[in-house]
């Protein structure tokens, strides 16, 4: 598809995962979301979409980890708050969220500089 958008959003959390049955200390992170939306053509505006209507429906679905516990916030509550499993609940959340004429592509999460989880439906 010709034409992709990215929208980008930060959210501060803590997690403790569990590694190798080893639950690591509670600790926070400044979360950075990335979104990619793609399409294959433009509206007679000349717009794949308005980036306000994608940048809604991402603030919306971090809305509840916004200073939060992950660990006690659903769906994380019942799963390892990994930053995979961030990315791949974020991307089926909103998957079904796009405006017209877009696509979601892949949700990327970033927990600290340089590490990032990547979730999508086909990864280049």
């Amino acid at each position: 598809m010709p034409f992709e958008l990215r929208i980008e959003r930060t959210f501060s959390a803590a997690h403790a995962i569990v590694i190798q049955g080893e639950r690591e200390p509670l600790h926070g992170h400044d979360w950075r979301v990335l979104v990619a939306v793609r399409g294959p053509q433009l509206d007679q505006e000349e717009l794949l979409c308005d980036f306000h209507a994608i940048e809604q429906q991402v603030d919306g679905v971090i809305a509840p980890f916004h200073n939060a516990n992950l660990n006690e916030t659903t769906p994380f509550d019942q799963r390892n708050p990994t930053a995979e499993a961030i990315a791949e609940h974020l991307h089926q959340t909103l998957m079904d969220r796009m405006p017209r004429g877009a696509s979601l592509h892949r949700v990327e999460i970033g927990e600290a500089p340089g590490c990032t989880a990547v979730y999508g439906v086909k990864l280049d």
